[in-house]
């Protein structure tokens, strides 16, 4: 652009203003004249007035870049020192402004009235007094919005590219926006098949009467080419051939980085590789193919896990399990765990008293073995196999199982699964001094949308999963029924990098078919306790026998809420508030309404959060227990 009132210069994140040098150097040398006084003087006392600007973002960006503000507590400084602080805050503002497409603004800074040139300022703020603190003004001119003119891009021979750029003539010139659409731009080539495309940094060329600037992106197109010959390195025990078959690669496809970091992230969802790399060669070879190396590294083949969590109500529950991570080469993965539950603190009988009875929480034990195959019929499914033997002592009643299931896993699209398969349950269930055996048919099925970032320490999205069970039940006493559960687990990062985080989660529960007694105990719907109301002893809020012994019932509603907020670099607080019921008609909302509240203390690991919850009941039953503690590992939910 030919204009008198123009200039030019490359963008680079943020303007800088062509006084910023000589302030920094006049900073500099004024620091260094001042040394012995600066030692010797008082720390000076400051308050800091923002005047507004008229535009409330920018002001809480000023606010946010200045030292004056967040050192004014945190780091006292003498006077001359505080000179340098607020030089280097006008220039930080200039920054911002020009950032946020206001070229031509300024910002003015005062102290007790003076300018920062002023040469008395030194002398007047080494004699003045602690009482009342120096008076910093800061005054934001930000002067006309400068908007785009025009957008070329030279070199580019894809002119639908272009729309990449998230950028028009006439959109506010602000600096992110218009420094992040070189690389959008450069994505876009690179999924079009041109694996060797270059977007340089953009140039604007500003016209101060005008406030507009043009803005020219250089793009280096290179040839446009297709996947080439595809190696896979650093396998060990993994087979070659599965690999090929498991990755969306083939040679020939049109070139695509998306498709390079499906692939990568596809072999990592397997559980085998401890990282995937993908490389591709400088330059076509041969011409119009660009040939792919995939570098992997597997994780050790076998892994010893232990783990171990504490609750007031139910005591000690610690497993062992070993796993091999590739079983026949295809990523079948084999877990074998033993487990010990309802341990007290000498590993000897607990017993507790709720109401009017006592009931007694006897050491039990849980073996299980699970086996998955990947790909099972595509590259989209999973199977699950699981055999299991139980014995368990809860508040409501006692058993002992044998468990088995086959559950595929049909990853449909992307955030969304499906599972489906069958499973059996032979077991015997002690409720009341009754016994009684049952056995069970069942296809579970469930629908799964999740997003969030994290699995033991989710920061941000949701986990929404609708699970149901229609469950054949045979013997006397028995009947059909089905089992339908829809949970919802929120998250919302309130202050950046996951500080700062308000979790929500939600359960909804009915059973269909059957009256509540002619459901297997284990089988009805149980809340209290972590999971539902922590402070309530576990299944103890619901309907209860005359001698206070859980029911269990056939609807059931619950919400936990908890604010995680991280202190330092390893700790972190979460308040919290828990409340729901459980009825025996099968209608949702109509049991006893409990509510808990607590705080948890975390220490968080390189794997997760060390949590230790302690919940009391607002409204506690007569004879209930009036304070829980529960100790694991993991956020709670």
């Amino acid at each position: 652009m030919n204009c008198g009132a123009s200039r030019k210069r490359p963008l680079r994140g943020a303007h800088i203003g062509s006084g910023l040098v000589g302030s920094i150097l006049g900073t500099a040398l004024l620091a260094v004249a001042a040394i012995p006084q600066a030692r010797a003087a008082d720390p000076q006392p400051y308050q800091v007035t923002f005047k507004p600007s008229g535009d409330k973002a920018l002001d809480s960006l000023i606010k946010a870049t200045s030292s004056l503000e967040t050192l004014r507590k945190k780091l006292k400084i003498g006077p001359f020192a505080l000179i340098g602080r607020a030089k280097s805050d006008q220039a930080k503002f200039i920054t911002v402004l020009e950032s946020e497409g206001y070229d031509s603004g300024a910002a003015h800074l005062t102290i007790d009235g003076h300018s920062l040139s002023d040469p008395a300022l030194p002398r007047l703020l080494r004699r003045a007094p602690a009482t009342p603190p120096a008076a910093i003004v800061v005054t934001i001119d930000k002067g006309p919005l400068y908007h785009i003119s025009s957008i070329a891009t030279p070199g580019l021979t894809d002119p639908a590219a272009t729309a990449a750029l998230g950028l028009k003539p006439g959109d506010a010139a602000k600096a992110a926006p218009v420094i992040g659409a070189a690389a959008k731009l450069e994505t876009k080539l690179r999924n079009s098949g041109y694996a060797f495309a270059k977007v340089a940094e953009p140039i604007a060329i500003a016209d101060t009467k005008r406030h507009t600037l043009a803005i020219k992106y250089p793009v280096t197109m290179g040839e446009r080419v297709a996947i080439g010959q595809i190696t896979y390195t650093g396998m060990q025990h993994m087979s070659g051939k599965f690999i090929a078959r498991h990755v969306k690669l083939r040679p020939g496809q049109p070139y695509s980085e998306t498709i390079l970091n499906q692939a990568r992230d596809s072999l990592l969802g397997l559980g085998v590789f401890s990282s995937v790399a993908t490389h591709t060669a400088t330059g076509p070879n041969p011409p119009g193919e660009v040939p792919v190396t995939i570098l992997v590294h597997e994780q050790k083949l076998h892994a010893v896990s232990i783990g171990a969590s504490y609750s007031t109500d139910l005591g000690i529950d610690a497993d062992v399990s070993w796993m091999d991570r590739d079983l026949f080469g295809e990523a079948q993965n084999l877990t074998i765990s033993l487990g010990a539950t309802g341990l007290g603190g000498t590993g000897s009988t607990q017993s507790a008293t709720y109401g009017k009875h006592n009931y007694v929480i006897k050491p039990g034990y849980d073996a299980k073995a699970v086996y998955r195959v990947p790909d099972f019929i595509n590259r989209t499914q999973s199977i699950t196999a699981t055999i299991e033997a139980l014995k368990e002592y809860l508040p409501a009643y006692s058993r002992t199982a044998e468990l088995g299931s086959a559950e595929v896993t049909w990853n449909f699209a992307k955030y969304w699964s499906f599972d489906y398969g069958a499973g059996f349950i032979f077991e015997k269930v002690d409720q009341e001094n009754i016994s009684r055996s049952y056995r069970l048919g069942q296809i579970p099925l469930t629908l799964r949308y999740d997003t969030a970032n994290s699995l033991l320490n989710p920061t941000k999205g949701v986990k929404i999963s609708l699970h149901v069970t229609p469950t054949v039940a045979l013997g006397a006493g028995s009947s059909a029924f089905t089992i339908a559960e829809l949970t919802d687990n929120t998250y919302i990062n309130l202050e950046a990098p996951g500080r700062g985080v308000l979790a929500v989660r939600g359960l909804l529960g009915r059973i269909f078919g059957a009256s509540q007694f002619q459901i297997p105990p284990d089988q009805r719907f149980y809340a209290g306790g972590t999971g539902t109301v922590r402070g309530f002893t576990y299944q103890t809020v619901g309907p209860l026998f005359f001698d206070g012994i859980p029911q269990g019932g056939t609807a059931i509603d619950a919400v936990e809420t908890e604010f995680r907020q991280r202190i330092g670099a390893h700790f972190g607080i979460a308040p919290f508030v828990d409340a729901g019921q459980v009825s025996a008609n099968g209608t949702p909302f109509t049991g006893t309404l409990r509510v808990g509240v607590g705080l948890g203390a975390l220490y968080y690991t390189g794997i997760g959060p060390i949590r230790v919850d302690v919940g009391v009941p607002v409204n506690r039953p007569p004879g209930g227990a009036s304070v829980a503690v529960y100790i694991g590992l993991g956020q709670a939910f």
